[in-house]
């Protein structure tokens, strides 16, 4: 084991700056050592096989005498949970990252999807920003904390989850369900937020405080079948498409929550002025005003235009087997993801009266599958806390930017724990704006990560455990 030097220092420290400072030198060599260790794991999710990525975990921590339980729905697919003491003066903090990752084409990477190559100051592979950063980050800070033998008013709780990317019943809900005691927390930090970076800029820093909840429904159209050379008016495919581009043609109301208005007041007053004015119309705009932002949004920037309402996007389209049938049914498939405060029953209503024809039934379909059948609504976070404080300074201490609270348009495991009671927060490392659509971004075939940013989302973590958890920290 490589040693590790720790300063360590008596006094208290303002909110952002720890007590405790190790060597970071030392500290990014082992880092990049556990990272590319992980990320040579194929923990793919299908099929899903965690089990080598959380034995190596396991391995680290009890390595260095961190106590750790594993529990298991299945055996293949482990979730690992170490806890380091404090005095019990606060409640406890929770970190946790998932080890599942999307499944790939290897055909399609120009590196192997599980090599964690180094190339130009990157990193690439299958996880490497969605979601082995905040584990490799989570593992990092136990060890620093238990090594420093740095003094705790609270529990530190680190969480290697299994299942995220769509098995959550065999991770996150099976722990939430089943061991919440071995994890229950007043805050906790995980994926989820991010910075953003603009040719090669800090832009902007997101911290995830809420989350829309994802729905399927089903457009079903039926009709009777016949021979394709006498068209019926009944046919299911016509009903269908009609049914389909009125629900993508429709827009259901914008519906701001505390979040939402925060994070569009604050990235207004960090853009170029005509820009700003359309963030600010959104917010405190009148109708006429907030109406043309909104058009403007979906047009050129469909994100933000997605968290502004719940949202709804015609995904899959199936109908018919040959060329000279008419079919009795045709069914579309909708992802639709809602606003936290959307009730479920009354949307679903809206869209039969939007589609308007009694030959199309409108049905939730279950996806995604929970344990409980419900769908994971957690509800929102707040932002006068002391951890959202403490991430927010965090932030302008390592990336000297502004810090947005925001709602993620995709769902991650945290619903289920603010559901729980724990007011959780979604972090990340500083990506640049541009990877996506050149297709370096979480869940693209050439997923890579800055090894710069590794390292600074590594020191940012730990600067935001270490002053929620140290001992003589805020009050």
């Amino acid at each position: 084991m490589l040693p590790l030097l720790l300063l360590l220092a008596a006094v208290s420290r303002p909110a952002g700056q720890s007590a405790v400072q190790p060597d970071w030198p030392v500290i990014d060599d082992e880092t990049m050592r556990h990272f590319q260790a992980l990320v040579r794991m194929d923990t793919s999710d299908p099929p899903g096989g965690e089990k080598p990525a959380a034995d190596y975990i396991r391995a680290m921590l009890e390595r260095d005498g961190i106590p750790v339980e594993v529990w298991a729905l299945e055996p293949n697919r482990p979730n690992v949970v170490a806890r380091l003491k404090g005095s019990g003066r606060k409640r406890p903090l929770l970190i946790m990252g998932h080890t599942d990752t999307v499944n790939v084409d290897p055909k399609k990477w120009n590196h192997p999807p599980f090599g964690a190559v180094r190339d130009g100051g990157y990193v690439y592979g299958r996880g490497t920003v969605d979601d082995k950063d905040n584990v490799v980050a989570g593992l990092m800070v136990m060890l620093m904390l238990k090594r420093g033998n740095v003094p705790l008013d609270r529990d530190v709780i680190f969480l290697a989850e299994a299942g995220e990317e769509g098995t959550t019943r065999v991770g996150i809900e099976f722990m939430a369900n089943q061991h919440f005691g071995a994890i229950d927390a007043e805050y906790c930090y995980a994926e989820g937020g991010s910075v953003t970076r603009e040719r090669g800029a800090v832009r902007f820093a997101s911290i995830q405080t809420v989350e829309k909840i994802p729905n399927g429904i089903d457009l079903i159209a039926r009709g009777p079948s016949g021979h394709g050379s006498v068209p019926l008016m009944t046919n299911a495919v016509a009903h269908l498409s009609k049914a389909v581009a009125a629900v993508a043609e429709w827009q259901p109301p914008i519906a701001l929550n505390d979040t939402t208005a925060a994070y569009f007041k604050r990235l207004a007053a960090i853009s170029p002025p005509d820009v700003a004015q359309r963030y600010r119309d959104v917010v405190t705009g009148g109708p006429k005003a907030a109406a043309a932002a909104d058009a403007w949004l979906r047009e050129h920037e469909p994100r933000h235009a997605s968290m502004l309402r719940t949202s709804v996007s015609p995904n899959i389209i199936q109908g018919g087997y040959r060329n000279n049938v008419i079919p009795s049914e045709a069914r579309a498939t909708l992802d639709v993801r809602m606003m936290p405060d959307e009730h479920p029953d009354r949307f679903l209503a809206q869209i039969r009266k939007v589609i308007n024809d009694p030959a199309v039934d409108v049905v939730f379909n279950g996806w995604p599958p929970t344990t409980t059948g419900k769908p994971r609504n957690g509800g929102e976070s707040r932002i006068d806390t002391e951890a959202f404080t403490i991430a927010e300074a965090a932030v302008t201490k390592h990336y000297q930017t502004t810090t947005l609270p925001t709602m993620s348009t995709g769902a991650s495991d945290m619903a289920f724990l603010r559901a729980k009671g724990i007011q959780c927060y979604g972090v990340g490392p500083a990506t640049d704006m541009e990877d996506g659509p050149k297709g370096f971004g979480a869940h693209s075939d050439q997923e890579r990560i800055l090894e710069t940013e590794l390292h600074r989302f590594v020191r940012f973590h730990w600067d935001i455990v270490v002053n929620m958890a140290r001992a003589g920290g805020n009050p």
